[in-house]
């Protein structure tokens, strides 16, 4: 990442035949390192399934509604439509969209299972000796706000069992398994175009000076800027800011203030 935001973006942002904002946001997604994507955390929560009942708590509700929001909010900007259509012409068909066998939903849900499971059993160190046996998806009813959508796995470590639960957020954007016509359909939470438009949201502002075609500079830093952002998602993207400068600064002894006030 360090390389990306010091060599890699300045060097595809001096060329002058990029003219427009899908043509350098295809460059831009391009040249992404493979692992990019680890820069940015996402938690599950999880609990194990006889504290859960069949329903959730106002805390988890809570908690949960919180990270659909800001998920919702992500995919409101107008960044995320765009990377979305671009995602969209490389992969035209829904069933054919991001998929790999390190970052699929079920392979993810495995390994927060195994976590979840040493952690609730109060030996974290533990972990990889855990094995997810199975997930599968089940619905709960919240009171006045529907269905929402909980894995539940069962990870088993010698003659120890743990099952747990995992909360999962749900934007509108997503297909619910709750509603899903398809046994086979799976949900996955991130999508790539979650992760490429928050990465694309935490270069430093100051990334986009190099850009030659003024007026596709105002252009693109009005689609980055945090001032267009709800309060919740800009907070995010500010600590992600932050995280990266951590990153550069392996490479450089100094730079700028990592979060300007106003972008």
């Amino acid at each position: 990442m360090a390389k990306y935001c010091m060599e890699d973006v300045p060097d595809l942002l001096k060329d002058e035949s990029v003219d427009n904002v899908p043509a350098l946001l295809s460059r831009l997604v391009k040249s992404l390192p493979a692992n990019a994507g680890n820069l940015i955390k996402w938690v599950i929560e999880v609990r194990r399934q006889e504290e859960g009942g069949s329903g959730l708590s106002k805390e988890e509700e809570e908690r949960l509604i919180l990270k659909e929001m800001i998920l919702q909010q992500v995919r409101d900007t107008e960044l995320f439509r765009l990377v979305r259509e671009l995602q969209f012409t490389k992969q035209p068909c829904c069933s054919c969209s991001y998929s790999s066998d390190d970052d699929s939903f079920t392979r993810i849900a495995a390994s927060v299972c195994c976590q979840g499971a040493a952690l609730l059993t109060g030996n974290l160190s533990s972990k990889d000796g855990f094995c997810c046996r199975e997930t599968c998806f089940k619905c709960v009813q919240v009171d006045g706000d529907g269905p929402k959508t909980v894995v539940t796995g069962t990870a088993v470590s010698g003659v120890n069992e743990q099952s747990v639960d995992m909360l999962l957020p749900i934007s509108t954007l997503e297909t619910s398994v709750c509603n899903s016509n398809s046994s086979n359909e799976v949900v996955k939470y991130p999508s790539r175009t979650d992760i490429l438009t928050v990465l694309l949201l935490a270069l430093h502002p100051s990334t986009w000076v190099g850009i030659k075609d003024e007026r596709l500079k105002a252009e693109f830093q009005s689609l980055i800027s945090t001032d267009i952002l709800h309060d919740d998602l800009k907070r995010e993207i500010l600590h992600l800011r932050r995280q990266l400068h951590y990153v550069r600064s392996c490479k450089e002894e100094e730079y700028g203030d990592p979060v300007p006030q106003s972008h």
